[in-house]
Order: structure tokens, then sequence, then C-alpha cells
């Protein structure tokens, strides 16, 4: 009842949204503006104040690190000789969004390298963070969240979620911009994240009916060349932001995904099945081994012994010849299937074979 309650509100509230259908979605859910992206970034750095949860000696990175970090602060000892279970080696990694600007700050995140059991009331020291291009966009430092733990006492441990990953929060302070400026930028290039010659050609025609001018183009499956006006106001920016929540109706593709290694099946919306005759059995086989236990009689010299009787059983199920007949929508292929009575592990199989047969219009995707 609940279920069926939340479902009509769903559709409810989606049917009130202005010029919304359902079935479509904003572009700025298809696609990203080419030249906009994020930059990964990581660096090496060390975690501090661990309670006897750090790097054991065998972790030689972590000496050595930490010797050099020392040496640093005119502290000098050899890397052999450093014996702390109160340090970390960490890989340290953070995202730049191409339009942060220097003096801000983003999140970081933190997972050990060496075999710390835990980074819980971690302090991670200074790092510089870089991106592939090896230029240092900031540095990262700051009391470490795990949103676990890890308790370890005489043999005993108690552990919940990951205790050797941790994030920190606004921890990365930015020191060097991307320099992405959509100033004077007189074209950009919408980029779809799933290639389609439809939902291409759909975007270019959204943008040029909203602007009432011949503006966008679709160059491929997945770029759409926008031409930005002008005299438009807000120029580039003012154009995104102006378009990029348009409705478009998405082109999906006939597609059946199979997962063998979990048994699901996942059928498009375009999925079809021509008429086709199924006959589909089931072979199950069952072997038990029974104790039987042979007594000797009373009074005799012989021994108790337990043997050991193995009976096999052998049962087909068949479902006979089942007709399906040409289907027009999803929930067709979904009854005709429902009626052989198989499971999800047979009903692969039973695609599997209807793709060789010819008679499944979508393609099928097994991972």
């Amino acid at each position: 009842m609940n279920g069926n309650r939340f479902t009509a509100i769903l559709l409810i509230a989606l049917l009130l949204v202005p010029g919304f259908a359902i079935g479509q979605s904003r572009i700025k859910d298809l696609a990203d503006v080419e030249g906009l992206g994020s930059m990964p970034l990581v660096g090496y750095g060390l975690v501090v104040g661990l309670e006897g949860t750090g790097d054991s000696p065998r972790s030689l990175f972590t000496n050595q690190a930490l010797s050099n970090m020392l040496e640093r602060f005119g502290i000098s000892v050899t890397s052999d000789k450093v014996r702390t279970r109160n340090v970390a080696g960490v890989m340290v990694t953070a995202t730049l969004n191409p339009f942060t600007k220097g003096g801000q700050r983003v999140d970081v995140n933190v997972s050990s390298l060496g075999d710390a059991r835990s980074l819980q009331g971690g302090t991670l020291l200074l790092t510089p963070l870089a991106g592939a291009d090896e230029h240092v966009y900031g540095v990262a430092q700051g009391p470490i969240s795990i949103g676990g733990y890890a308790v370890e006492s005489e043999g005993v441990s108690v552990r919940q979620n990951a205790a050797a990953v941790g994030r920190i929060p606004a921890g990365f302070l930015v020191e060097r911009e991307l320099g992405v400026s959509l100033d004077g930028l007189e074209q950009f290039r919408w980029s779809l994240r799933e290639s389609d010659f439809t939902t291409s050609r759909r975007i270019a025609e959204a943008i040029n009916t909203s602007t009432g001018q011949t503006i966008a183009t679709a160059i491929d499956p997945v770029s759409i060349e926008v031409n930005v006006p002008a005299n438009y106001p807000g120029g580039a920016l003012g154009l995104i932001a102006d378009t990029e929540s348009l409705p478009i109706t998405v082109d999906i593709p006939a597609r059946v995904v199979i997962n063998e290694r979990t048994g699901t099946v996942i059928i498009g919306e375009n999925v079809r099945l021509s008429s086709v005759a199924i006959s589909h059995g089931a072979l199950s086989i069952s072997i038990t081994n029974a104790p039987v236990v042979s007594q000797p009689g009373a009074f005799s010299p012989g021994q108790t012994t337990v043997q050991r009787a193995t009976q096999v059983q052998v049962q087909e199920q068949g479902t006979g010849v089942v007709v399906i007949q040409q289907t027009a929508n999803v929930g067709d292929v979904a009854g005709a299937l429902n009626s052989l009575g198989v499971t999800p592990r047979d009903i692969i199989a039973i695609f599997q074979a209807l793709k060789k047969a010819g008679a499944l219009q979508a393609d099928l995707v097994i991972i």
C-alpha cells in the first residue's frame, strides 16, 4: 500500500513540473560541455596521531618518508631506525572543478598505502597534490574522519566500515587554478555521455527552437556544436544556463543486459520479440549420502561400523512447447517469459538462444 502511494505521489510530482513530460531528461543530465571537465589530483602524505594502529616497520616507504620529513626539521635519523606505529603512509586524492578559484577549499580522500589497521584519530600532514600535468595545484592537511572504527584487544577484533580509508572535509587548499574561462567564447560543444544519432539531433533542434535561431548543429552522435550569438545576454555562460534544462526525449536503444554472476536481467523499453516457439526443460540431479549403522549381535566379538549409502535422483522438468506471438512492448516480453514459469538463470539461457535464432530484436549485452 505504501509503495503504491509513493509511486502515485512521484508520478503526480513529475506531471506537475512545467514543460516536462514522463520519459524526458534535461540536456545537463545527458551531456557535458567539452573542455569543462574536472582535474583529478593525487599526492603521497603521512598521517600521524594513530594510537598504535599505523604502519608496521615492514612498510619501508613510510619509514623513509618519515625520516625525510624529520630531516626537514633538523632531526637526523636513518629510516632503518624508525619504529613507530603511530604513523601511516597514505595516498591523498581530490577532484578540482574547472571553475574553482585560488583560496577555495575542496574535500579530499585519504587511503592507507601500507598495513595500517585504522586511520581513526589521525591527522594528515601538509601534502602537495598534483594533476596529470605534474603541476601542483594546492596542499591538503587536517584531521581525518573515517566513518567507522576498528578495535583489537587480546586477539579479538571489532570492525565497522572501512577504517583504513577516510575523508577530510574542505581539507584541500587551492593555490593554482585550471584557468578555464567562458569570457569571449564564441562557440562551444555539448558532448553526449551515451552516443546516439537521434538524441544528438533532438538536442540541436531543442536549442534552436528555444532561442529562435539556428545556432546548434549535431556534428555526430556525440557532439552538438553551438554558436554563441554576438548579442546574446550573458554570452556563452548565459546561453548554457538558458538551454541546459531543456527537456529532451531520449531515444533508448533496444538492449537486454545480463549479469550471469548475479542472475540479473534488465530488458530495455524498445525490446521486441518475433513470433517464436520455445521449449525449455530443467535437469535436476540430487546426490545424498545417508549413514547406515551396522550393529553386531549381542555378546558377539564384532564391532559397530558406520557405512554410507549413496542415493542419486535425477529429475527433468519441461514446459513443453510454448508459442510466443510477436510482442509490442517490454510488458509483453515480460509476460511471455513469465508464462514459461522459469527462473532468472533460465531466462538468461532463453535470451541467448533467442538471439541466436534471430527472434530477439535487441542487442544482447553480457556483463
